[in-house]
Formats: structure tokens, C-alpha cells, sequence
């Protein structure tokens, strides 16, 4: 991770093995916070990304803050968007996505956690090497 060693702020956290079951990759995560509104600072390895999940929930959603490295973001059958430092992706309940990083780049985002009645993560069918390898 030397590329983003000084522009990440907040620490890198442990691996992320409670949700290593819904990543291709190895991701790590550092909760900033858990009361009120949960803040991940979530880092992705070269070529790490997400499954496919949906955020259910009256109200919530997610908002990702991007803090460093080259990343990707997709709704399904929408095409996907390159995301950098500074780039934010607010994501409604309800919208199939994923996000993770480049296949050449490290990639840190901050996800918040939009407060909703009755919010849970529905996680779903990996985005296939294929889908993702014609990705630059």
C-alpha cells in the first residue's frame, strides 16, 4: 500500500474477514464509528471488489466519500464509473451495485451508512472476471 501511505488519513484497519465471504480479494476495515451513523473507512487490494448487494431500508442508503487510489463503481445495467480521491457516490436504498478497486490501484473509501427503518444489506452474485476484466 505504499502508493497511498501518505494520503490516507485514517488508519488501514484489520483484514476484513467477517465479509470476506461477499468480496473477491482481500479488503481491510477500520469503523470509524458505530453509534447514530456507521462510518467504515474500508481499503480495497489491487482488483478487490464487493458482490453485487442492495442496502433495504425506508430512508437509508449508503454514501461513499473516496479517500485515495483508483476504484469503480457500478449500478446494475448502468455502465460502471471510475472513482478517485475526492469523488462522492451517494446510493439509494434499493439500487443493485458494487464498488471496489481498479485491477492496478489500491482504493480507500469511507462508507456511511444512511440511517433507515428496518435497514439490512441484501448481498448477491459476485461481479464476474469477465464483467470486471473489460473494465481499463
Amino acid at each position: 500500500m505504499d502508493e497511498l501511505s501518505n494520503s490516507v488519513i485514517f488508519p488501514r484497519g484489520e483484514e476484513n474477514t467477517a465479509f470476506a465471504k461477499y468480496f473477491v480479494g482481500r479488503s481491510y476495515l477500520n469503523m470509524l464509528t458505530s453509534s447514530k451513523v456507521a462510518i467504515g473507512n474500508v481499503t480495497f487490494e489491487p482488483g478487490c471488489r464487493n458482490n453485487w448487494h442492495i442496502h433495504h431500508g425506508k430512508g437509508g442508503g449508503q454514501i461513499l466519500l473516496i479517500m485515495g487510489g483508483r476504484g469503480w463503481y457500478q449500478e446494475w445495467g448502468k455502465p460502471a464509473q471510475e472513482l478517485h480521491a475526492g469523488d462522492i457516490v451517494e446510493i439509494p436504498a434499493g439500487v443493485k451495485h458494487w464498488h471496489g478497486a481498479a485491477k492496478d490501484s489500491w482504493f480507500v473509501h469511507l462508507a456511511v451508512e444512511i440511517p433507515a427503518d428496518n435497514a439490512s444489506n441484501e448481498w448477491l452474485e459476485e461481479v464476474s472476471d469477465e464483467e470486471y476484466c473489460k473494465l481499463p
